[in-house]
């Protein structure tokens, strides 16, 4: 089982120029999760035959949303966090909102796992996000993927909006306090592991150099001079499923780039 995780920037954007199109032909996923499509699925002409699609726009036009396209038919899908969950934290109409109306979560039931695209909210250059990201937001999706892992394990993925150690990013000392570099953003990413999220990438590369998003200024990509802020994390159940997990540096068409995991199930 192939999944690939994908913040295109706009989804019209990359089908217009061809990427997508090219991509797709080239490693057919059998689950591709993307993240900020920034459209309804009426404002493009897409034709993917074989697949079962899901959407979730946001309500503000031209901004944010997720989408899953599956080879399988899920058994189910859900959009957003449930509210009965979200009334069990404080803030429940800010995380109903951040994960509904801003299109943010997807969730589908597959018969050996769930599969969970996330597009985290950014905390903005002045951190005005930072508070309900760090008490709110990943406390709250952290909570949402163990109580899916009550019924079956879990694989979550998409643009995390966080370099998880200095690892992570080229320049990590003058980014030291800054949007997704915070102590806080950084301790939210830990949680995961603590919970026993296993990082699929660091099973099989270690050190810098391996990241998935570059700036559009000072030929940033070119320099491979960016930031690993797009994961897939899975269950500890899975970690011996887990075959591959690669960075696709070579697709472009967004400032970010797809990255994958093959699961053996």
């Amino acid at each position: 089982m192939k999944l690939y995780s994908w913040n295109v920037n706009g989804i019209r954007a990359v089908v217009k120029k061809g990427v997508f199109q090219s991509f797709m032909k080239a490693h057919r996923p059998d689950v591709l999760c993307l993240q900020e499509t920034k459209a309804e699925r009426g404002q493009i002409e897409i034709d993917l035959p074989g697949y079962h699609e899901y959407w979730h726009s946001a309500v503000k036009k031209g901004y944010s949303g997720t989408a899953i396209f599956s080879k399988e038919e899920p058994l189910t899908v859900t959009h957003g966090f449930p509210k009965t969950f979200a009334k069990r934290f404080r803030f429940a109409d800010e995380l109903e909102r951040d994960s509904s109306e801003e299109g943010r979560l997807i969730t589908a039931e597959f018969p050996q796992l769930y599969a969970v695209t996330v597009y985290t909210p950014n905390t903005k250059d002045d951190l005005s996000r930072l508070a309900l990201r760090h008490k709110h937001w990943d406390p709250a999706f952290l909570a949402y993927v163990k109580q899916l892992e009550k019924k079956k394990p879990v694989v979550f993925c998409g643009d995390l909006n966080v370099a998880h150690t200095e690892l992570d990013l080229a320049n990590p000392k003058p980014n030291r306090g800054k949007k997704g570099f915070t102590e806080e953003e950084r301790a939210g990413f830990q949680s995961f592991i603590d919970a026993g999220f296993v990082d699929t990438l660091r099973l099989f590369k270690q050190g810098n150099g391996h990241y998935s998003w570059w700036s559009n200024f000072s030929n940033a990509r070119a320099r491979n001079v960016g930031w690993r802020i797009d994961y897939f994390l899975v269950s500890a159940a899975l970690r011996k499923s887990v075959k591959a997990a690669e960075i696709h540096a070579d697709v472009m068409g967004s400032d970010h780039c797809p990255v994958s995991v093959t699961l053996a199930l």
